[in-house]
């Protein structure tokens, strides 16, 4: 059940937020800063690529990592194939994660690695692997951690992970933070820039920080509910089953984070699926037990010890207009047809033109805000 007052009081978000998501969320645009600057000190901005990679595979634990994947593959678009290689099993270190190349990978080929751990053996015996196959490896993991050193004693790139100038012991940092996520991001997409494969130069990099620090101050702790779109989102979502429906190819990435968020922070169930292919998809959910009319009120429920029922709430994340050719008005349509309420999120337009890593930067933030509010206020701390 969530506690709405809660959201509210800066002062009470403060006392529940244990695992610091609040102050990982708001630091995001400073974790981009400083990732450029470790990025220039590891040398990415004077690298001279003879050429684009044949393939890109990418390595890593959590959702921060599946994020990272996401993200690069859909910005990556045609111009590489992109993949994420998932765990196949276990290594021999107890109970540790392995990752296995697959047969093709070569020299020509690049591996990257994005960790906010670095100690896991399964990716350290990656490395290895690449190394007698000749494939070059990039890593983005702590400093001074045994991944880093791994890499370096390969001939690989690391690029030591941006951190906090310090970092409270009292805080258990969470996976799937914000910050961890643009740590983890901002050097790779400085490397890809570097191959011609991702336009994100120094100063489109600037700009996402900005755009951070910007949508951070919107949707901070201190700012009321009714003016805040993380806030009023979350307090939306409370007792549902969300459908993220995006519109835009990098909307896509987004919503998938903003689902995979939810269950990681708020343990909270969520869908998300691109339109129009989500209409079809979802339709069912939205005229079955999961729909708002199904059966409204029940007189033989026990409203004191009986939980209320999950109802499906659509949300709609948008990149930006597409003018004549947008399935928003049929999600609309077929969403209130059904008494489904939904709710709709879209870069500021009103702040004239931004690069689309912006906009994408923009939805990242306040998703990822909505769902640590929602996990903070419904006591899942």
């Amino acid at each position: 059940m969530l506690d709405e007052s809660l959201l509210d009081d800066p002062e009470a978000l403060a006392r529940a937020d244990r695992r610091g998501l609040l102050r990982g969320a708001a630091e995001a645009g400073a974790r981009v800063r400083t990732a450029v600057r470790y990025a220039v000190e590891a040398g990415v901005m004077d690298l001279k690529p003879e050429g684009r990679p044949r393939a890109i595979l990418i390595a890593g634990p959590g959702t921060a990592a599946g994020s990272v994947a996401d993200l690069i593959g859909t910005l990556a678009g045609g111009g590489c194939p992109v993949s994420r290689l998932h765990p196949t099993g276990v290594a021999p270190a107890a109970g540790a994660l392995r990752w296995t190349l697959p047969g093709w990978v070569g020299p020509v080929d690049l591996l990257l690695i994005a960790t906010p751990d670095g100690t896991e053996p399964g990716l350290e015996l990656l490395v290895d692997q690449a190394y007698r196959r000749g494939c070059t490896v990039a890593s983005v993991a702590p400093a001074r951690s045994p991944l880093t050193e791994a890499v370096g004693g390969k001939h690989g790139l690391a690029v030591a992970m941006a951190t906090a100038p310090f970092e409270a012991e009292e805080y258990e940092q969470a996976a799937a933070g914000a910050d961890a996520l643009w740590a983890l991001l901002t050097p790779l997409l400085a490397l890809l820039d570097r191959t011609g494969l991702i336009a994100a130069p120094p100063d489109t990099l600037q700009k996402i920080a900005d755009r951070l620090d910007t949508t951070a101050e919107r949707c901070g702790p201190t700012v009321a509910t009714y003016s805040n779109p993380a806030k009023t989102l979350a307090a939306e979502l409370t007792e549902s089953l969300p459908l993220i429906w995006t519109e835009g190819p990098l909307a896509g990435p987004a919503g998938r984070r903003f689902a995979a968020c939810l269950a990681e922070l708020a343990g909270s169930p969520a869908l998300a699926a691109e339109l129009p292919e989500a209409l079809p998809a979802h339709g069912r959910l939205l005229t079955g037990g999961l729909a708002a009319g199904a059966d409204p009120d029940d007189f033989f429920r026990d409203r004191v010890d009986e939980p209320q029922a999950l109802r499906a709430r659509a949300v709609l994340l948008r990149e930006g207009s597409v003018g004549s050719l947008s399935a928003a008005p049929a999600a609309r349509e077929l969403a209130l047809s059904h008494d489904v309420a939904i709710s709709e999120l879209a870069p500021d337009e009103e702040e004239g033109e931004r690069t689309g890593l912006e906009s994408l930067a923009e939805l990242i933030a306040i998703t990822d805000f909505a769902a640590v509010y929602l996990a903070l206020a419904s006591g899942d701390r």
